[in-house]
């Protein structure tokens, strides 16, 4: 997770044209660890670059995402960095980049970053008075179970899911299989897998070590290595509050950066134990393909998702692969 934000601090602040006019930014910062994460501490290393440029950028930790949202909404942020679920609130279009199975793998994701990456995309990133400076990878999510005899869709009938409460589209896929949602959030879904409390969470390999998913899967569960969805961080920033430039000067950074970003998801997936990894059949992935789109149609119409992005990412797919079913229509 260290890289996923690497890219935050030079091009961002280069607000102030005289470095002795020196005004205050606030940034808060969602991390899982808090104060000593990874993702935090990437962040603070920027701070005597922004202050080169004229901005004392103020740094504030949250390990909870739902409070660092409601402070970047009041106001009591400049800036926020919260995952793409949570940022859908502020930003539909890039709030419906996790999309469920929209994204299947690293080379579809690559394609969407150069594509939001180019200056004509602006427009999808600007909502009002909010605008998505940066999205950066996460990694696929995965399905963690403690019984890795739970293989297929009809034996998470019953099951418990740690569902994160606040997300339509995730509720609606758990009940979709017929297993029961417990409503949890990005600070407890963890803890309450690794006690017993649900059977199954969703999460990316980046989180598998650090919030020591292991102990949940262990001694009889398992990894399924199948892409239920893309996770991202995003980057979002009060317009009133920075330069017209600064999104796109984040923008244009972080392309170049996003190398590291996958070196640092190919590690974390390289880390999980290859018997934990449950790896479906092609039959069976087929299937998860045609039910996720259903589900991920569903959800547009409902006005969950916004049409544009998932227009754009089905694009993308077919564009690597002709060959699925929805691209003959």
């Amino acid at each position: 997770m260290v890289a996923l934000v690497a890219t935050l601090g030079a091009p961002a602040i280069a607000e102030s044209q005289n470095p002795d006019d020196i005004i205050e930014r606030s940034f808060c910062v969602f991390d899982p660890v808090g104060a000593s994460g990874p993702l935090f501490a990437i962040t603070k290393t920027f701070q005597p670059v922004a202050l080169k440029e004229g901005i004392k950028l103020n740094l504030r930790a949250y390990t909870d995402e739902k409070v660092a949202a409601e402070d970047f909404k009041a106001g009591q942020c400049d800036a926020v960095l919260l995952t793409g679920t949570r940022a859908r609130e502020f930003n539909r279009f890039t709030g419906s980049l996790e999309a469920m199975g929209a994204i299947p793998g690293e080379e579809e994701m690559r394609l969407l970053f150069n594509t939001l990456s180019q200056e004509k995309a602006r427009p999808f990133l600007v909502n009002e008075n909010y605008e998505v400076a940066g999205v950066f990878p996460g990694g696929a999510i995965y399905l963690h179970m403690r019984d890795r005899s739970i293989d297929t869709v009809p034996e998470l009938q019953g099951k418990k899911v740690a569902t994160l409460d606040y997300d339509e589209a995730s509720v609606r896929m758990v009940r979709h299989v017929g297993a029961s949602v417990v409503g949890s959030n990005s600070a407890n879904f963890a803890g309450k897998f690794n006690n017993g409390s649900v059977d199954l969470a969703y999460a990316p390999a980046v989180a598998y070590t650090p919030l020591e998913l292991y102990k949940g899967v262990q001694p009889n569960g398992g990894v399924f290595k199948y892409a239920v969805a893309y996770m991202n961080f995003q980057v979002i920033l009060r317009r009133d509050r920075f330069p017209d430039s600064a999104g796109q000067m984040v923008r244009n950074e972080s392309i170049k950066r996003i190398d590291e970003a996958y070196e640092i998801i190919a590690q974390a997936e390289a880390e999980i134990p290859a018997n934990v990894w449950i790896v479906p059949p092609a039959e069976d992935t087929r299937a998860y393909d045609s039910m996720l789109q259903t589900v991920r149609l569903s959800l547009l119409d409902d006005g969950v998702y916004d049409e544009r992005a998932i227009k754009l990412m089905r694009a993308i797919r077919c564009r690597v692969d002709g060959t699925r079913s929805e691209c003959s229509s």
